[in-house]
């Protein structure tokens, strides 16, 4: 039995028809008047609906960009209770870094040597081998020299407690001191005041360091330091890179009465561009000692001994003829003051 074929009749007649299954309207047959109304009634709903459209969008943007108004006047204001002060920089400073925003602790001017001020170190240090070699501060270009004085004597003297977790030697000829430089930068200013009127502060035997009244002296650094006669004294710590970190007036200091224990000591202080560094290289090391510069690298050499300056009459003038030699503007004690803030 063949299946039932369903018949059924479309509710409204169709408004197109096709061309090849029309046929001739006849002259005399009237139109439909329901068909007419029907169209009529679509046509005008079509024309109707554009606009409607054109306006439901248009609120929905509206709404779009008030959300995003809101969103972002309320993120540029400070949470009720937090006033735009300090405590609210800590918070900032404090949130979790992402890959993108993550900075290093030290900028690249300050961690590393370049080639020709690593050259013009490693240079020293070939002349003067087997020698005391004494370093503030640690880098990884400096294995190199401890490598070369391996029939010397090398000491580090880092801060950071990262560093020496990492660092490994070899040599029994090299070690490396965790030491605490507890003075920020920011103090600079006041410090060398005091120096220059602080009669503790002269040149002294550095065996009487640990005991010196002077505010600049290190007073905590193992025994041997004091002790032995340094041949060459690097200073390249601590960081001293913002107001708040240790700064490096106490190692310039340290270092320059050190220097005056032997006959001749050299003495190298890195990224002399800096106030501190500059200032600090002037008063107790001397231009009259400054051999020669290369890039933010001073080299010194320390051979006479005045137990009551550290450096001699001629000091200004001398200082005015370096400062243009070595193209560094003489700042003045303003600019110094001005790191504290």
């Amino acid at each position: 039995m063949p299946p039932e074929v369903l018949h059924f009749r479309p509710l409204l007649p169709p408004l197109v028809q096709l061309s090849s299954v029309t046929t001739q309207p006849q002259e005399n047959q009237p139109s439909s008047p329901k068909l007419s109304q029907g169209t009529k009634r679509m046509s005008l709903t079509k024309r109707e609906l554009i606009p409607i459209l054109v306006l439901i969008l248009s609120v929905m943007s509206v709404l779009r960009l008030l959300s995003i108004i809101v969103s972002t006047s309320s993120s540029s204001h400070v949470l009720p209770g937090l006033s735009p002060g300090p405590q609210h920089r800590r918070f900032v400073l404090n949130a979790p870094e992402t890959a993108s925003s993550k900075k290093p602790t030290r900028p690249p001017s300050v961690t590393a040597l370049t080639k020709k001020e690593f050259r013009v170190l490693s240079n020293l240090i070939s002349q003067k081998v087997p020698c005391n070699l004494l370093i503030f501060g640690f880098q990884s270009q400096y294995l190199s020299l401890s490598s070369m004085n391996a029939d010397g004597s090398t000491i580090f003297l880092e801060d950071d407690p990262d560093k020496l977790s990492e660092v490994r030697f070899s040599s029994n000829s090299t070690r490396i001191y965790r030491t605490g430089y507890n003075i920020p930068a920011k103090d600079a200013y006041e410090l060398l005041k005091d120096a220059r009127q602080n009669s503790d502060c002269a040149p002294t035997n550095p065996k009487m360091l640990r005991k010196s009244k002077c505010k600049l002296a290190l007073k905590n650094l193992p025994a041997e330091v004091y002790e032995k006669n340094w041949d060459v004294l690097v200073v390249d710590g601590p960081n001293g890179d913002s107001p708040e970190s240790p700064g490096r007036m106490a190692p310039i200091y340290t270092a320059s009465v050190l220097a005056r224990a032997g006959n001749v000591s050299d003495v190298v202080v890195h990224d002399v561009d800096r106030i501190i560094e500059k200032w600090f290289s002037w008063e107790f090391l001397c231009a009259e000692n400054l051999l020669h510069s290369k890039g933010k690298l001073w080299h010194f050499r320390i051979d006479n001994f005045d137990s009551t300056r550290f450096c001699t009459d001629e000091i200004k003038t001398k200082q005015q003829k370096h400062s243009v030699r070595v193209k560094q503007s003489k700042m003045s004690s303003r600019d110094l003051k001005s790191h504290r803030e």
